[in-house]
């Protein structure tokens, strides 16, 4: 977010531009289980184009020599069915309204299916939102009130900010990602400012996540390992970039383990079986 600017390089400004590889002990995968020939749509949907490749994973690995040591990371894959299956039932279990869908253009169109004309719609950065091609779609003109856009047509950070805390946190719709799903049915994410915890666990009214099943793990610890050592990793790499800091921080990290038991169908989680985002 071009406008956090000053913010990212006041807090980093004392920090060396340095980043530490601690990769953990790669379990052996269970080999991928095909899905079933009869789940396969005949034809795969399309969607638009991602106008931020150069902040995707495989993107970032050439460019960011800080973020090599990653590139064959088994967090880079996707699982195969018999997990993607455990974390589905899991997730419904624990009260979340799952959608299990096999392609990008298929995440694509059961997004946009999921969001009523006319509603309030904001995102937290999301390279997965990229590559599906939704932020570029919200780019465009559609039938929605996109608060995103308005957030940052403010250029003051103050300003911008109280945005963000206000209508940015209390839309609609707030469409976001993960850094991990458990087995058992858990969310985790993080991020530096708080926007987006705070939208994701109170403040919207409705909440989708979207994420690739390269982002499941066993249980709550690997969901801050993976959280930690590999996505801040990237996420790193991608502000360097982005921002010209030398790194990115985890300020807040949230758990969500079971839905709201006063708004049960308020999040929604739309699993994609592809490798996305970071």
């Amino acid at each position: 977010m071009p406008s956090l600017l000053k913010q990212f390089k006041k807090i980093f400004k004392s920090k060396k531009s340095s980043t530490k590889s601690t990769g953990t002990a790669v379990s052996k995968d269970i080999p991928a289980i095909p899905v079933a020939a009869a789940t396969q749509p005949s034809s795969s949907p399309s969607h638009p184009e991602n106008t931020h490749v150069n902040h995707t994973f495989a993107a970032l690995i050439k460019s960011d020599a800080q973020l090599a040591a990653l590139a064959d990371h088994h967090y880079t894959r996707a699982a195969n069915a018999e997990r993607v299956n455990a974390a589905k039932v899991a997730l419904e279990a624990n009260g979340f309204k799952v959608h299990l869908v096999n392609s990008r253009g298929e995440a694509f169109e059961t997004l946009k299916s999921l969001i009523p004309a006319g509603a309030s719609v904001n995102n937290a950065h999301s390279t997965t939102l990229e590559e599906i091609g939704f932020i570029t779609y919200l780019k465009g003109e559609t039938e929605w009130n996109n608060v995103h856009a308005k957030i940052l047509a403010e250029k003051d950070p103050v300003k911008q900010s109280e945005l963000r805390r206000t209508i940015g946190s209390t839309v609609d719709y707030y469409l976001t990602s993960m850094s991990a799903i458990t087995e058992d049915g858990k969310l985790a994410h993080a991020d530096l400012s708080g926007s987006k915890v705070g939208g994701v666990a109170f403040g919207a009214a409705n909440v989708i996540v979207v994420a690739g099943t390269n982002k499941i793990v066993k249980d709550e610890d690997e969901a801050w390992t993976r959280t930690n050592e590999f996505a801040l990793a990237a996420e790193s790499a991608r502000a360097r970039d982005a921002y010209g800091v030398p790194a990115s921080a985890i300020a807040n990290y949230e758990v969500i383990r079971k839905a709201n038991p006063f708004n049960p169908n308020r999040l929604q989680v739309l699993l994609v079986n592809d490798a996305l985002g970071f």
